[in-house]
Protein backbone atom coordinates (compact mmCIF):
# COMPACT_ATOMS: atom_id res chain seq x y z
CA UNK A 1 0.00 0.00 0.00
CA UNK A 2 1.36 3.66 -0.95
CA UNK A 3 0.60 6.06 1.07
CA UNK A 4 0.73 9.84 0.19
CA UNK A 5 0.58 12.76 2.58
CA UNK A 6 -1.00 16.20 1.18
CA UNK A 7 -0.38 19.10 3.49
CA UNK A 8 -1.55 22.96 3.15
CA UNK A 9 -0.61 26.07 5.00
CA UNK A 10 2.41 28.56 5.00
CA UNK A 11 3.13 28.08 8.56
CA UNK A 12 5.87 30.58 8.77
CA UNK A 13 3.89 33.29 6.79
CA UNK A 14 2.27 35.33 9.11
CA UNK A 15 5.40 35.14 12.03
CA UNK A 16 7.30 36.64 9.41
CA UNK A 17 4.72 39.20 8.65
CA UNK A 18 4.34 40.22 12.21
CA UNK A 19 8.15 40.29 12.39
CA UNK A 20 8.71 42.41 9.31
CA UNK A 21 5.75 44.90 10.43
CA UNK A 22 5.48 45.36 14.28
CA UNK A 23 2.08 46.81 15.45
CA UNK A 24 -0.66 46.05 12.87
CA UNK A 25 -4.16 45.40 13.90
CA UNK A 26 -5.12 41.49 13.69
CA UNK A 27 -7.29 41.77 10.42
CA UNK A 28 -4.26 43.00 8.89
CA UNK A 29 -1.85 40.47 9.84
CA UNK A 30 -5.20 38.02 8.75
CA UNK A 31 -3.78 39.19 5.03
CA UNK A 32 -0.53 36.90 5.30
CA UNK A 33 -1.07 34.09 2.68
CA UNK A 34 -0.91 30.18 3.65
CA UNK A 35 -3.53 30.33 5.89
CA UNK A 36 -6.37 26.66 6.41
CA UNK A 37 -3.53 24.31 7.02
CA UNK A 38 -4.67 20.69 6.88
CA UNK A 39 -3.54 17.34 6.16
CA UNK A 40 -4.58 14.73 3.95
CA UNK A 41 -4.01 11.13 2.88
CA UNK A 42 -4.28 8.86 0.59
CA UNK A 43 -3.89 6.21 -1.71
CA UNK A 44 -4.32 4.29 -4.59
CA UNK A 45 -7.67 2.74 -3.19
CA UNK A 46 -8.62 6.14 -1.82
CA UNK A 47 -9.23 8.98 0.13
CA UNK A 48 -8.12 7.44 4.12
CA UNK A 49 -9.02 10.79 5.93
CA UNK A 50 -8.40 14.29 5.82
CA UNK A 51 -8.85 17.60 8.33
CA UNK A 52 -8.21 20.98 8.75
CA UNK A 53 -5.48 22.11 11.59
CA UNK A 54 -7.85 24.48 13.09
CA UNK A 55 -10.27 21.86 14.38
CA UNK A 56 -7.85 20.55 16.82
CA UNK A 57 -5.76 23.94 17.99
CA UNK A 58 -9.01 25.61 17.81
CA UNK A 59 -7.51 28.70 16.25
CA UNK A 60 -9.90 29.57 13.13
CA UNK A 61 -8.47 29.40 10.03
CA UNK A 62 -4.70 29.23 11.04
CA UNK A 63 -1.91 28.64 9.15
CA UNK A 64 0.37 27.45 10.98
CA UNK A 65 2.14 23.97 10.62
CA UNK A 66 -0.57 21.45 10.70
CA UNK A 67 1.10 18.89 13.01
CA UNK A 68 -2.33 17.96 15.17
CA UNK A 69 -3.46 17.27 11.88
CA UNK A 70 -0.88 14.99 10.11
CA UNK A 71 -0.58 13.03 13.87
CA UNK A 72 -4.63 12.10 13.46
CA UNK A 73 -4.53 11.46 9.60
CA UNK A 74 -1.27 9.10 10.24
CA UNK A 75 -3.69 7.28 13.19
CA UNK A 76 -6.54 7.00 11.39
CA UNK A 77 -4.74 4.87 8.81
CA UNK A 78 -2.91 2.85 11.95
CA UNK A 79 0.79 3.59 10.28
CA UNK A 80 4.01 5.92 11.18
CA UNK A 81 5.59 8.62 9.27
CA UNK A 82 8.00 5.57 8.04
CA UNK A 83 4.82 4.13 6.06
CA UNK A 84 4.28 7.55 4.25
CA UNK A 85 6.14 6.94 0.67
CA UNK A 86 5.66 11.10 -0.17
CA UNK A 87 4.95 14.34 1.37
CA UNK A 88 3.45 16.91 -1.04
CA UNK A 89 2.86 20.39 -0.18
CA UNK A 90 0.25 23.12 -1.56
CA UNK A 91 2.78 25.77 -3.02
CA UNK A 92 5.57 25.36 -5.52
CA UNK A 93 7.54 28.72 -5.14
CA UNK A 94 10.93 27.76 -5.72
CA UNK A 95 10.88 28.35 -9.56
CA UNK A 96 10.09 31.47 -8.35
CA UNK A 97 12.81 32.14 -6.28
CA UNK A 98 14.47 34.66 -9.03
CA UNK A 99 11.77 36.32 -9.23
CA UNK A 100 11.97 37.48 -5.26
CA UNK A 101 15.46 38.14 -5.44
CA UNK A 102 14.85 40.77 -8.47
CA UNK A 103 12.56 42.31 -5.88
CA UNK A 104 14.43 42.48 -3.11
CA UNK A 105 12.75 39.90 -1.01
CA UNK A 106 14.83 36.91 -1.17
CA UNK A 107 14.58 37.39 2.65
CA UNK A 108 10.82 36.68 2.65
CA UNK A 109 11.45 33.99 0.01
CA UNK A 110 13.75 32.02 2.35
CA UNK A 111 11.88 32.54 5.35
CA UNK A 112 9.06 31.90 4.44
CA UNK A 113 7.66 30.70 0.89
CA UNK A 114 11.01 28.18 -0.08
CA UNK A 115 10.53 24.15 -0.44
CA UNK A 116 13.24 24.06 2.53
CA UNK A 117 11.16 25.98 4.90
CA UNK A 118 8.31 23.61 4.61
CA UNK A 119 11.02 20.77 4.90
CA UNK A 120 12.75 22.24 7.87
CA UNK A 121 8.98 22.69 9.95
CA UNK A 122 8.00 18.98 9.03
CA UNK A 123 11.24 17.47 9.86
CA UNK A 124 10.40 19.99 13.36
CA UNK A 125 7.11 18.57 14.35
CA UNK A 126 8.36 14.75 12.87
CA UNK A 127 11.71 14.40 13.34
CA UNK A 128 13.44 12.99 9.96
CA UNK A 129 14.73 10.09 11.58
CA UNK A 130 10.62 8.88 11.90
CA UNK A 131 10.39 8.87 7.90
CA UNK A 132 11.87 6.53 5.57
CA UNK A 133 15.23 7.28 3.84
CA UNK A 134 13.62 7.70 0.39
CA UNK A 135 10.82 9.63 1.49
CA UNK A 136 9.94 12.30 -0.89
CA UNK A 137 8.99 16.43 -0.16
CA UNK A 138 6.86 17.47 -3.57
CA UNK A 139 6.08 21.19 -3.79
CA UNK A 140 2.57 21.06 -6.45
CA UNK A 141 1.51 24.50 -7.87
CA UNK A 142 -1.12 26.05 -5.55
CA UNK A 143 -4.20 26.13 -8.47
CA UNK A 144 -3.19 22.96 -9.21
CA UNK A 145 -3.92 21.12 -6.39
CA UNK A 146 -6.61 23.24 -5.95
CA UNK A 147 -8.00 21.24 -9.27
CA UNK A 148 -6.25 17.92 -8.78
CA UNK A 149 -9.13 18.07 -5.26
CA UNK A 150 -12.23 19.12 -7.75
CA UNK A 151 -10.85 16.44 -10.66
CA UNK A 152 -10.50 13.41 -8.82
CA UNK A 153 -13.19 13.40 -6.81
CA UNK A 154 -15.65 14.46 -8.76
CA UNK A 155 -16.37 10.88 -10.53
CA UNK A 156 -16.43 12.74 -14.08
CA UNK A 157 -14.22 10.92 -16.54
CA UNK A 158 -13.80 14.62 -18.14
CA UNK A 159 -14.06 17.87 -17.04
CA UNK A 160 -13.00 21.49 -17.13
CA UNK A 161 -11.60 22.64 -14.22
CA UNK A 162 -12.29 26.41 -12.78
CA UNK A 163 -9.56 27.37 -9.89
CA UNK A 164 -10.28 31.03 -8.65
CA UNK A 165 -8.92 32.16 -5.59
CA UNK A 166 -7.46 35.30 -3.94
CA UNK A 167 -3.87 34.31 -5.52
CA UNK A 168 -1.72 31.37 -5.96
CA UNK A 169 1.81 31.43 -6.43
CA UNK A 170 1.68 34.43 -9.09
CA UNK A 171 -1.91 32.95 -10.48
CA UNK A 172 -5.90 33.69 -9.36
CA UNK A 173 -7.87 32.16 -12.02
CA UNK A 174 -7.02 28.74 -14.13
CA UNK A 175 -9.05 26.79 -16.53
CA UNK A 176 -7.79 23.51 -17.43
CA UNK A 177 -9.12 20.35 -19.24
CA UNK A 178 -9.13 17.31 -17.20
CA UNK A 179 -9.02 13.68 -18.52
CA UNK A 180 -7.14 10.53 -19.09
CA UNK A 181 -4.07 12.82 -19.54
CA UNK A 182 -4.49 14.58 -16.74
CA UNK A 183 -4.60 18.52 -16.18
CA UNK A 184 -3.67 20.83 -19.07
CA UNK A 185 -3.97 24.12 -18.93
CA UNK A 186 -6.53 26.12 -20.73
CA UNK A 187 -6.77 29.79 -19.95
CA UNK A 188 -5.46 31.93 -16.58
CA UNK A 189 -5.68 35.30 -15.31
CA UNK A 190 -1.72 35.93 -13.38
CA UNK A 191 0.03 38.42 -11.65
CA UNK A 192 -1.95 40.10 -9.03
CA UNK A 193 -5.02 40.90 -10.75
CA UNK A 194 -7.64 38.57 -9.35
CA UNK A 195 -11.32 39.09 -8.75
CA UNK A 196 -10.52 36.83 -5.73
CA UNK A 197 -8.33 39.91 -3.97
CA UNK A 198 -10.86 42.50 -4.70
CA UNK A 199 -13.42 40.52 -2.96
CA UNK A 200 -10.97 40.23 0.02
CA UNK A 201 -10.10 43.39 0.09
CA UNK A 202 -14.00 45.08 0.25
CA UNK A 203 -14.54 42.66 2.43
CA UNK A 204 -12.05 44.60 4.58
CA UNK A 205 -13.53 47.34 3.08
CA UNK A 206 -16.95 46.63 4.79
CA UNK A 207 -15.15 45.96 8.54
CA UNK A 208 -15.16 41.86 7.83
CA UNK A 209 -11.43 39.71 7.93
CA UNK A 210 -10.47 39.24 4.80
CA UNK A 211 -9.32 35.47 3.91
CA UNK A 212 -12.48 34.91 6.46
CA UNK A 213 -15.56 36.52 6.51
CA UNK A 214 -16.79 36.76 2.54
CA UNK A 215 -19.36 34.98 3.51
CA UNK A 216 -20.72 37.46 5.10
CA UNK A 217 -20.45 39.72 1.78
CA UNK A 218 -22.21 37.25 -0.18
CA UNK A 219 -25.04 37.01 2.25
CA UNK A 220 -25.35 41.20 2.70
CA UNK A 221 -25.38 41.45 -1.33
CA UNK A 222 -29.33 40.62 -2.08
CA UNK A 223 -29.96 43.61 0.41
CA UNK A 224 -28.45 45.84 -1.52
CA UNK A 225 -28.74 47.78 -5.03
CA UNK A 226 -26.46 45.76 -7.66
CA UNK A 227 -26.67 49.11 -9.85
CA UNK A 228 -26.26 51.91 -8.26
CA UNK A 229 -22.62 51.56 -7.73
CA UNK A 230 -21.64 49.48 -11.17
CA UNK A 231 -19.42 52.38 -12.62
CA UNK A 232 -17.22 52.59 -9.81
CA UNK A 233 -16.68 48.21 -9.47
CA UNK A 234 -16.40 48.60 -13.28
CA UNK A 235 -13.24 50.12 -12.84
CA UNK A 236 -11.68 48.44 -9.72
CA UNK A 237 -12.71 44.88 -12.20
CA UNK A 238 -11.71 45.52 -16.14
CA UNK A 239 -13.34 42.32 -18.11
CA UNK A 240 -11.79 42.35 -21.54
CA UNK A 241 -13.05 40.68 -24.35
CA UNK A 242 -11.66 37.62 -24.15
CA UNK A 243 -12.64 36.97 -21.13
CA UNK A 244 -9.56 37.70 -18.72
CA UNK A 245 -9.67 41.12 -16.85
CA UNK A 246 -7.38 43.42 -14.74
CA UNK A 247 -7.50 44.83 -11.29
CA UNK A 248 -5.93 47.85 -11.54
CA UNK A 249 -5.75 48.30 -7.47
CA UNK A 250 -3.90 45.51 -6.36
CA UNK A 251 -0.97 46.70 -8.69
CA UNK A 252 -0.96 50.14 -6.31
CA UNK A 253 1.16 48.71 -3.76
CA UNK A 254 4.98 49.40 -4.16
CA UNK A 255 6.62 48.85 -0.58
CA UNK A 256 7.29 45.63 0.83
CA UNK A 257 4.65 46.68 3.68
CA UNK A 258 2.13 48.04 1.36
CA UNK A 259 2.32 44.64 -0.70
CA UNK A 260 2.31 42.66 2.09
CA UNK A 261 -0.56 45.12 3.80
CA UNK A 262 -2.32 46.28 0.21
CA UNK A 263 -2.34 49.34 2.20
CA UNK A 264 -2.14 51.59 -0.85
CA UNK A 265 -5.06 49.35 -2.69
CA UNK A 266 -7.40 49.76 0.82
CA UNK A 267 -6.69 53.74 0.40
CA UNK A 268 -8.08 53.82 -3.51
CA UNK A 269 -11.22 51.63 -2.51
CA UNK A 270 -11.37 54.43 0.39
CA UNK A 271 -11.36 57.18 -2.23
CA UNK A 272 -13.84 55.43 -4.39
CA UNK A 273 -15.96 53.97 -2.29
CA UNK A 274 -16.44 56.64 0.76
CA UNK A 275 -15.04 55.31 4.47
CA UNK A 276 -14.19 51.71 5.27
CA UNK A 277 -17.00 50.60 8.06
CA UNK A 278 -15.16 49.83 11.26
CA UNK A 279 -15.87 46.50 12.47
CA UNK A 280 -18.57 46.74 14.84
CA UNK A 281 -20.34 50.16 13.60
CA UNK A 282 -23.79 49.35 12.05
CA UNK A 283 -24.42 48.05 8.17
CA UNK A 284 -25.77 51.17 5.88
CA UNK A 285 -28.02 51.05 2.67
CA UNK A 286 -24.42 51.94 1.46
CA UNK A 287 -22.41 48.62 2.43
CA UNK A 288 -25.41 46.79 0.95
CA UNK A 289 -25.22 48.66 -1.65
CA UNK A 290 -21.28 47.54 -1.91
CA UNK A 291 -21.70 44.03 -1.34
CA UNK A 292 -24.56 44.00 -4.33
CA UNK A 293 -22.46 45.59 -6.80
CA UNK A 294 -19.68 43.74 -5.98
CA UNK A 295 -21.22 40.11 -5.88
CA UNK A 296 -22.51 41.29 -9.24
CA UNK A 297 -19.21 41.75 -10.98
CA UNK A 298 -17.78 38.99 -9.43
CA UNK A 299 -20.62 36.77 -11.02
CA UNK A 300 -20.24 38.04 -14.00
CA UNK A 301 -16.30 38.60 -14.36
CA UNK A 302 -15.91 34.28 -13.66
CA UNK A 303 -19.25 33.62 -15.78
CA UNK A 304 -17.63 35.45 -18.68
CA UNK A 305 -14.30 34.01 -18.35
CA UNK A 306 -15.78 30.66 -18.34
CA UNK A 307 -18.03 31.61 -21.62
CA UNK A 308 -14.90 33.19 -23.38
CA UNK A 309 -13.15 29.49 -23.47
CA UNK A 310 -16.06 27.80 -24.78
CA UNK A 311 -15.03 26.15 -28.14
CA UNK A 312 -14.67 22.62 -29.41
CA UNK A 313 -12.18 21.63 -26.37
CA UNK A 314 -14.83 22.23 -23.96
CA UNK A 315 -16.46 19.34 -21.71
CA UNK A 316 -19.87 19.08 -20.79
CA UNK A 317 -19.03 18.61 -17.12
CA UNK A 318 -17.36 21.57 -14.53
CA UNK A 319 -15.43 21.77 -11.62
CA UNK A 320 -14.76 23.93 -9.34
CA UNK A 321 -12.35 24.97 -6.52
CA UNK A 322 -10.60 28.03 -4.68
CA UNK A 323 -11.75 30.05 -2.25
CA UNK A 324 -14.21 31.96 -4.69
CA UNK A 325 -15.89 28.81 -5.46
CA UNK A 326 -17.22 29.19 -1.91
CA UNK A 327 -18.86 31.45 -3.63
CA UNK A 328 -22.86 29.85 -3.72
CA UNK A 329 -24.39 32.23 -5.42
CA UNK A 330 -21.37 32.16 -8.36
CA UNK A 331 -22.06 28.64 -8.54
CA UNK A 332 -25.49 29.33 -9.02
CA UNK A 333 -24.90 31.79 -12.04
CA UNK A 334 -22.26 29.62 -13.19
CA UNK A 335 -24.84 26.24 -13.46
CA UNK A 336 -28.03 29.28 -14.22
CA UNK A 337 -25.55 30.08 -17.73
CA UNK A 338 -26.08 26.65 -19.31
CA UNK A 339 -22.94 26.32 -20.24
CA UNK A 340 -22.40 22.81 -18.67
CA UNK A 341 -24.65 19.93 -18.00
CA UNK A 342 -23.38 18.42 -14.67
CA UNK A 343 -21.51 20.88 -12.33
CA UNK A 344 -19.50 19.60 -9.17
CA UNK A 345 -17.61 22.00 -6.23
CA UNK A 346 -14.91 20.44 -4.37
CA UNK A 347 -16.85 20.76 -0.52
CA UNK A 348 -13.61 21.69 0.34
CA UNK A 349 -12.94 24.12 -2.32
CA UNK A 350 -10.76 26.65 0.35
CA UNK A 351 -6.81 26.25 0.91
CA UNK A 352 -7.33 23.46 3.47
CA UNK A 353 -8.74 21.13 0.45
CA UNK A 354 -5.32 22.18 -1.26
CA UNK A 355 -4.17 19.18 0.87
CA UNK A 356 -5.90 16.63 -0.35
CA UNK A 357 -5.42 18.26 -4.00
CA UNK A 358 -1.61 17.58 -3.22
CA UNK A 359 -1.81 14.25 -2.21
CA UNK A 360 -4.00 13.48 -4.98
CA UNK A 361 -2.11 14.87 -7.76
CA UNK A 362 1.40 12.83 -6.41
CA UNK A 363 -0.45 9.74 -5.99
CA UNK A 364 -1.75 10.25 -9.38
CA UNK A 365 1.01 10.73 -11.36
CA UNK A 366 2.80 7.65 -9.41
CA UNK A 367 0.39 5.32 -10.69
CA UNK A 368 1.10 2.63 -13.51
CA UNK A 369 -1.99 2.45 -14.67
CA UNK A 370 -1.91 3.89 -18.49
CA UNK A 371 -4.43 6.49 -18.16
CA UNK A 372 -5.99 8.85 -14.98
CA UNK A 373 -8.19 6.68 -12.93
CA UNK A 374 -11.77 7.51 -12.36
CA UNK A 375 -12.04 7.84 -8.63
CA UNK A 376 -15.53 7.66 -7.87
CA UNK A 377 -17.41 11.07 -6.61
CA UNK A 378 -17.03 12.20 -2.98
CA UNK A 379 -20.15 11.98 -1.05
CA UNK A 380 -20.11 14.16 2.24
CA UNK A 381 -16.40 14.58 2.98
CA UNK A 382 -17.07 12.63 6.94
CA UNK A 383 -13.15 12.13 6.44
CA UNK A 384 -12.30 13.39 10.30
CA UNK A 385 -12.07 12.01 13.48
CA UNK A 386 -14.85 9.88 14.87
CA UNK A 387 -15.06 9.29 18.88
CA UNK A 388 -16.28 6.44 20.87
CA UNK A 389 -19.04 5.72 23.66
CA UNK A 390 -16.99 5.49 25.85
CA UNK A 391 -15.00 8.63 25.23
CA UNK A 392 -18.32 10.47 24.93
CA UNK A 393 -19.71 9.05 28.73
CA UNK A 394 -16.10 9.96 29.82
CA UNK A 395 -16.49 13.39 28.55
CA UNK A 396 -20.22 13.83 30.06
CA UNK A 397 -19.73 12.63 33.32
CA UNK A 398 -16.93 14.93 34.25
CA UNK A 399 -19.48 17.39 33.59
CA UNK A 400 -23.16 18.27 35.69
CA UNK A 401 -25.54 17.93 32.55
CA UNK A 402 -28.38 15.81 32.32
CA UNK A 403 -27.92 13.39 29.45
CA UNK A 404 -29.06 9.19 28.91
CA UNK A 405 -28.53 6.46 26.72
CA UNK A 406 -31.46 5.93 24.55
CA UNK A 407 -32.42 3.28 21.81
CA UNK A 408 -31.70 4.76 18.41
CA UNK A 409 -35.55 4.76 17.52
CA UNK A 410 -36.22 6.90 20.74
CA UNK A 411 -33.49 8.87 20.40
CA UNK A 412 -34.67 10.15 16.81
CA UNK A 413 -38.63 10.47 18.31
CA UNK A 414 -37.57 12.68 21.42
CA UNK A 415 -35.45 15.09 19.06
CA UNK A 416 -37.85 15.51 16.59
CA UNK A 417 -40.17 16.71 19.02
CA UNK A 418 -37.70 18.94 20.73
CA UNK A 419 -37.46 20.44 17.51
CA UNK A 420 -41.34 20.38 16.96
CA UNK A 421 -41.67 22.35 19.91
CA UNK A 422 -39.17 25.32 19.11
CA UNK A 423 -35.86 23.51 20.59
CA UNK A 424 -32.13 23.98 19.17
CA UNK A 425 -30.64 20.63 19.30
CA UNK A 426 -26.98 20.19 18.68
CA UNK A 427 -26.21 17.03 16.60
CA UNK A 428 -22.30 15.22 17.30
CA UNK A 429 -21.89 12.43 15.09
CA UNK A 430 -19.78 10.41 13.41
CA UNK A 431 -16.65 11.44 11.59
CA UNK A 432 -16.04 15.07 11.69
CA UNK A 433 -16.66 16.73 7.67
CA UNK A 434 -13.61 17.69 5.63
CA UNK A 435 -14.36 21.51 4.36
CA UNK A 436 -15.94 24.41 5.59
CA UNK A 437 -19.74 22.84 5.69
CA UNK A 438 -21.71 21.25 8.99
CA UNK A 439 -23.02 18.62 6.75
CA UNK A 440 -24.85 16.38 10.43
CA UNK A 441 -22.20 15.25 12.00
CA UNK A 442 -21.08 18.52 13.98
CA UNK A 443 -24.45 20.39 13.02
CA UNK A 444 -26.89 22.53 14.78
CA UNK A 445 -30.43 22.14 14.02
CA UNK A 446 -33.66 23.44 14.24
CA UNK A 447 -37.33 24.42 13.09
CA UNK A 448 -37.03 25.84 9.38
CA UNK A 449 -40.47 27.16 9.01
CA UNK A 450 -40.16 30.89 11.18
CA UNK A 451 -38.61 33.98 10.75
CA UNK A 452 -37.89 34.19 14.79
CA UNK A 453 -36.09 31.23 14.56
CA UNK A 454 -33.62 32.42 12.08
CA UNK A 455 -32.94 35.35 14.14
CA UNK A 456 -32.89 33.20 17.52
CA UNK A 457 -30.02 31.12 15.65
CA UNK A 458 -28.37 34.16 15.04
CA UNK A 459 -28.69 36.25 17.67
CA UNK A 460 -28.28 33.56 21.05
CA UNK A 461 -27.33 30.33 19.66
CA UNK A 462 -24.21 31.55 16.81
CA UNK A 463 -24.05 35.20 18.79
CA UNK A 464 -23.82 36.52 15.14
CA UNK A 465 -24.74 39.13 12.27
CA UNK A 466 -29.13 38.94 12.11
CA UNK A 467 -28.46 39.28 8.07
CA UNK A 468 -26.79 36.20 8.31
CA UNK A 469 -28.67 33.43 6.09
CA UNK A 470 -29.09 30.00 7.12
CA UNK A 471 -29.19 26.73 5.24
CA UNK A 472 -31.78 23.75 4.72
CA UNK A 473 -30.91 20.00 4.97
CA UNK A 474 -33.54 18.20 3.13
CA UNK A 475 -34.28 14.55 2.43
CA UNK A 476 -33.22 13.34 -1.01
CA UNK A 477 -36.78 12.04 -1.75
CA UNK A 478 -38.44 15.87 -1.44
CA UNK A 479 -35.82 17.75 -2.64
CA UNK A 480 -37.18 18.26 -6.12
CA UNK A 481 -40.85 19.29 -4.39
CA UNK A 482 -39.12 21.94 -2.56
CA UNK A 483 -36.47 23.56 -4.33
CA UNK A 484 -36.02 24.57 -7.80
CA UNK A 485 -33.54 21.92 -9.06
CA UNK A 486 -32.94 18.84 -11.30
CA UNK A 487 -30.66 16.16 -9.82
CA UNK A 488 -30.85 16.50 -6.12
CA UNK A 489 -27.38 14.19 -6.50
CA UNK A 490 -25.68 17.46 -7.10
CA UNK A 491 -26.30 19.28 -4.16
CA UNK A 492 -25.10 17.24 -1.28
CA UNK A 493 -23.02 19.96 0.15
CA UNK A 494 -24.08 22.68 1.20
CA UNK A 495 -22.54 24.65 -1.49
CA UNK A 496 -24.90 26.08 -4.38
CA UNK A 497 -27.62 28.04 -3.71
CA UNK A 498 -31.00 27.50 -5.29
CA UNK A 499 -34.33 29.08 -5.96
CA UNK A 500 -36.79 27.67 -3.06
CA UNK A 501 -39.93 27.20 -4.69
CA UNK A 502 -42.85 29.79 -4.60
CA UNK A 503 -45.18 27.39 -2.80
CA UNK A 504 -42.39 26.69 0.10
CA UNK A 505 -41.52 29.88 0.54
CA UNK A 506 -43.99 30.73 3.22
CA UNK A 507 -43.34 27.46 5.39
CA UNK A 508 -39.69 28.13 5.06
CA UNK A 509 -39.18 31.36 6.51
CA UNK A 510 -36.16 30.22 9.01
CA UNK A 511 -33.89 28.98 5.55
CA UNK A 512 -35.18 31.34 3.02
CA UNK A 513 -32.91 34.15 1.90
CA UNK A 514 -34.10 37.65 0.48
CA UNK A 515 -34.07 36.71 -2.17
CA UNK A 516 -36.09 33.57 -2.47
CA UNK A 517 -32.87 31.24 -2.54
CA UNK A 518 -31.68 28.50 -0.14
CA UNK A 519 -28.12 27.05 0.35
CA UNK A 520 -29.25 23.49 0.13
CA UNK A 521 -27.76 20.25 1.58
CA UNK A 522 -30.02 17.20 0.81
CA UNK A 523 -29.60 14.23 2.75
CA UNK A 524 -29.25 10.25 1.52
CA UNK A 525 -29.88 7.60 3.79
CA UNK A 526 -26.99 6.24 2.79
CA UNK A 527 -24.81 8.33 3.38
CA UNK A 528 -25.95 9.83 7.60
CA UNK A 529 -28.27 7.21 8.53
CA UNK A 530 -28.70 8.79 12.03
CA UNK A 531 -29.13 12.19 10.05
CA UNK A 532 -32.05 11.29 7.64
CA UNK A 533 -34.27 9.38 9.93
CA UNK A 534 -33.84 12.54 12.22
CA UNK A 535 -34.82 14.65 9.70
CA UNK A 536 -37.55 12.04 8.48
CA UNK A 537 -38.89 11.64 12.10
CA UNK A 538 -39.11 15.75 11.68
CA UNK A 539 -41.13 15.37 8.33
CA UNK A 540 -43.89 12.69 10.18
CA UNK A 541 -44.52 14.89 12.63
CA UNK A 542 -44.62 18.40 10.57
CA UNK A 543 -44.97 17.13 6.92
CA UNK A 544 -41.60 18.97 6.39
CA UNK A 545 -39.13 17.08 5.05
CA UNK A 546 -36.32 19.71 5.73
CA UNK A 547 -34.34 20.84 8.98
CA UNK A 548 -32.68 23.93 9.88
CA UNK A 549 -28.24 22.88 9.57
CA UNK A 550 -26.11 25.35 10.65
CA UNK A 551 -22.42 24.57 11.92
CA UNK A 552 -21.88 23.74 15.65
CA UNK A 553 -19.69 26.16 16.43
CA UNK A 554 -19.89 29.40 18.59
CA UNK A 555 -19.26 33.20 16.66
CA UNK A 556 -15.31 32.86 15.95
CA UNK A 557 -14.23 29.65 16.45
CA UNK A 558 -14.01 26.65 14.86
CA UNK A 559 -16.71 23.52 14.33
CA UNK A 560 -15.81 21.67 17.08
CA UNK A 561 -14.01 18.73 16.66
CA UNK A 562 -14.16 16.51 20.10
CA UNK A 563 -16.65 15.66 22.72
CA UNK A 564 -14.82 18.09 24.56
CA UNK A 565 -15.54 20.83 22.06
CA UNK A 566 -19.00 20.07 22.12
CA UNK A 567 -19.60 19.88 25.60
CA UNK A 568 -17.56 23.44 26.03
CA UNK A 569 -19.66 24.95 23.21
CA UNK A 570 -23.20 23.30 24.06
CA UNK A 571 -22.22 24.64 27.55
CA UNK A 572 -21.13 28.38 26.62
CA UNK A 573 -24.32 28.82 23.63
CA UNK A 574 -28.06 28.83 23.85
CA UNK A 575 -28.77 25.35 22.81
CA UNK A 576 -31.34 23.08 24.55
CA UNK A 577 -30.50 19.48 23.77
CA UNK A 578 -27.64 17.59 22.45
CA UNK A 579 -27.33 14.17 20.39
CA UNK A 580 -24.32 12.87 21.02
CA UNK A 581 -24.11 9.09 19.35
CA UNK A 582 -26.51 7.47 21.36
CA UNK A 583 -26.24 9.43 23.97
CA UNK A 584 -29.59 12.89 24.45
CA UNK A 585 -27.98 15.85 26.31
CA UNK A 586 -30.71 18.17 27.52
CA UNK A 587 -30.64 21.57 29.41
Amino acid sequence: MRYVLGISGLGQSQPYMRQSFPGLGERVYRLAQGADSAAALVTEDGIVAAAAEERFVRRKGTGEFPRAAIEYVLGAAGISPRDVSAVAHNFDFGRYQTYFESEGAIGEYQNVYAPEVIQRDLFAAFPRDLWSDDLKVIPILHHQAHAASALHCSGFGSADVLVADGIGEFESTSLYTGGSQGLRLRGQVGGLHSIGLVYGLVTMHLGFWMNFDEYKVMGLAPYGDRRRLRSAFDALVVRQHDGRYTTPLTYLNETPQERATYQRSREHLASVLGPPREPDASIEQHHLDIAAALQAVTEETIVGFLAAHQDEQSSENLCLAGGVALNCVVNQAIRKSGMYRRQFVQPAAGDDGTALGAALTVIEEGTEAPGRRIRPRIGPPYLGPAFTSERIQATLERTDLRWRRCEPDDLVGEAAALLNDGKVVALFQGRMEYGPRALGNRSILADPRTVEMRDRINSMVKQREEFRPLAPAVLHEYAEQCFEIDDPDEYLWMIETVDVREAWRPRLGAVTHVDGTARIQVVRREDNELYWRLIDAFRAITDIPILLNTSFNSRGEPIVCSPEDAVATFSRIDIDAMVMGDVLVLR
